[in-house]
């Protein structure tokens, strides 16, 4: 990792825990507020832990980027969590070949940048 993306990844990581520092839940209740400050802190503990030995520098720069997504949709949206992908179950097959593997591979490239990490730690 070269310092300018170290300096990148620290910064992102120093940012995410000055919001969720000053984090307000939309229904403006303590327990709620609470619940979504720890829920920010433990998401990104875990995604950067599972993601410190990671050498390669387009995978470096896709973690960045989701991170930057998630930060983003969360202010805007003043929710924490990231926001669920709604597709019918056939809906991306071709109309000749209904596989369960092409089904598979169309869901993986229509997910999300902000959810790629999220189905593999939660």
């Amino acid at each position: 990792m070269t310092p300018v993306t170290r300096q990148e990844v620290l910064g992102l990581y120093r940012k995410i825990f000055r919001i969720a520092k000053k984090w307000q839940s939309a229904s403006g209740q303590i327990e709620e507020t609470i619940k979504e400050k720890e829920y920010i802190k433990n998401e990104a503990k875990t995604l950067f832990r599972k993601n410190k030995n990671v050498t390669d520098p387009k995978l470096i720069k896709q973690c960045i980027e989701e991170c930057e997504a998630r930060i983003e949709i969360g202010l805007h949206y003043n929710i924490p969590y990231p926001r669920p992908i709604h597709l019918p179950p056939m809906g991306l097959a071709h109309k000749q070949g209904r596989t369960l593997r092409r089904q598979e591979k169309l869901r993986k490239i229509s997910k999300p940048i902000y959810l790629k990490s999220h189905d593999e730690v939660s």
